[in-house]
């Protein structure tokens, strides 16, 4: 059902809301980026519409949310072994269609892929999505070309612009804030439809017939030439997964301690490094090849759909420049 309201009266939601869940979105967080006079937009905790930053794309992705930077997986003594506890509130998460498709795969890979990953069943389930609409494209994203630019099953849609709040609820415990907030005189029954861009000034195709003989293709060590290995790509993007393990010893007892899972990057030296010194992917061209041939072949070869969702993160932090979306269209004209 649909509703429309004023932007205090979404506030007033919003703080009703606040205590059963946590409510993450894209904010500003002033000086943190990547120099001191320049800001940063990840997601954090949010109380008020006023916080969240709706007009311009996230640097970083909603997965931090459901897949912390650096989280414990448990504590350990000589002879025990704890796993930390979570919150006790839902989870609410405001992200774009591109995003809410990214879902799609993180569920596919923590939770359809062989057993269920604990620590991120026990957030997912906890979680619930707001969708903010597109009114125009981005200037890098390619959502269109890979079909993630509209989405329907998000829990809650919300619109807002001025002092106008739209919102169209599809969860049975959040319509029960709108109901009464419409109750109360806070809100009226309007129609809502979410808004989507049906272009982008980026577009990509995808190579349709890859084969084992594309992992030969010399366009791999020319952008592995230009390649650095420093992560960001992997970092920014929302359905890269790749983590490591730290074992954490402490000085007062080293018989106790904590295991972490941290995020790592197929692109960096050592991620595939071996006992013995052996590494599966040693330069930057292999590393480029396995990223991208991963989001457009094996993934889909084995799950069928792409894993890239074209929110096009990864070509705007790049430092040395390099266009995923160039790469990928290279190889689809290649096969004309």
């Amino acid at each position: 059902m649909g509703y429309a309201m004023t932007r205090e009266n979404m506030n007033t939601v919003f703080a009703s809301m606040s205590d059963a869940y946590d409510i993450f979105a894209p904010k500003v967080f002033e000086g943190e980026g990547c120099f001191s006079d320049q800001d940063s937009i990840r997601y954090g905790k949010v109380s008020s519409l006023d916080e969240i930053e709706s007009e311009r794309k996230s640097e970083y992705s909603f997965k931090e949310v459901l897949l912390a930077v650096q989280e414990n997986l448990f504590y350990f003594t000589e002879d025990q072994v704890t796993v930390p506890k979570i919150t006790d509130k839902g989870i609410l998460i405001f992200l774009r269609s591109c995003d809410l498709a990214a879902v799609k795969r993180l569920d596919q890979i923590y939770l359809n892929n062989g057993p269920e990953d604990f620590y991120y069943k026990r957030l997912r389930e906890k979680a619930k999505f707001i969708l903010m609409g597109c009114q125009e494209s981005c200037s890098s994203g390619f959502c269109v070309s890979m079909g993630t630019n509209q989405a329907d099953n998000y829990d809650l849609y919300l619109k807002w612009d001025g002092n106008h709040v739209f919102a169209d609820c599809r969860d049975e415990a959040l319509a029960g804030y709108f109901a009464g907030a419409q109750e109360k005189g806070l809100a009226e029954t309007a129609e809502v439809k979410p808004d989507y861009v049906t272009e982008n000034r980026e577009k990509v195709t995808l190579p349709k017939n890859l084969s084992a003989d594309t992992f030969k293709n010399p366009i791999w060590e020319e952008y592995g030439s230009r390649c650095i290995g420093c992560g960001r790509c992997n970092f920014v993007c929302p359905t890269c997964t790749c983590f490591t393990m730290q074992d954490i010893y402490y000085q007062e007892n080293a018989k106790m301690g904590e295991r972490r899972r941290v995020w790592a990057s197929c692109q960096v030296d050592g991620y595939t490094d071996m006992a013995g010194g052996h590494a599966f992917r040693k330069s930057q061209g292999e590393r480029m090849r396995f990223k991208v041939m991963h989001k457009i072949y094996d993934f889909e070869k084995r799950f069928g759909y792409p894993m890239c969702v074209g929110c096009g993160r990864c070509d705007d932090v790049c430092p040395e420049y390099i266009s995923y979306a160039n790469c990928v269209n290279r190889l689809a004209k290649e096969e004309q």
